[in-house]
């Protein structure tokens, strides 16, 4: 299926080419394959639970939990979770963050797999992965709708995790 053709290029949306997963969400059969194209790229790796980081990996993290029958966990921006949570600041392209996830939601020697909805530079993902592994979980794949390939994210993350993205941009006119 073409799941490019179903996500719009809005370039200069608050000084960054804005890619919208909108359309492809709103067209049941896109959406629907590309949830379970998601999860046949992690069949079979024993996953326990997907996490997934707020706000638009929510949405496609939870379908591709409930597609590969495991559970889901969020991972927060700070304050949104009440107590007791892990935190973790990190820097991101143009500002600092800090996300939290619940102190019990990851059982030492979990098997996560992280999904979003787009890899940029990997600095949030890489976040998500240094708390889960914080708590004790092993980080057993990574899993994005798009991939944002002219930031160059694989370089930032090195080669210590499986990556698989559904659309992948080799620049910010490739629409």
């Amino acid at each position: 299926m073409d799941f490019k053709s179903k996500i719009k290029r809005i370039p200069e949306f608050k000084g960054v080419v804005f890619w919208d997963i909108t359309p492809l969400l709103k067209d049941r059969h896109s959406f629907r394959e590309c949830v379970r194209e998601m999860a046949d790229s992690f069949r079979g790796k024993d996953i326990d639970i997907v996490v997934s980081n707020e706000a638009r990996g929510f949405i496609v993290g939870a379908a591709v939990a409930h597609e590969l029958g495991v559970g889901f966990v969020p991972i927060r921006k700070k304050g949104k979770l009440p107590p007791k949570v892990h935190s973790l600041s990190y820097d991101k392209e143009y500002e600092s963050d800090t996300i939290e996830i619940r102190e019990d939601a990851i059982g030492r020697g979990d098997k996560v797999l992280l999904v979003d909805d787009l890899l940029a530079t990997g600095g949030t993902i890489k976040a998500n992965a240094d708390l889960v592994e914080r708590l004790g979980g092993k980080v057993v794949g990574m899993g994005f709708l798009v991939e944002l390939e002219y930031l160059h994210p694989r370089k930032n993350l090195g080669s210590k995790y499986d990556i698989h993205s559904l659309i992948v941009y080799k620049s910010t006119d490739d629409a």
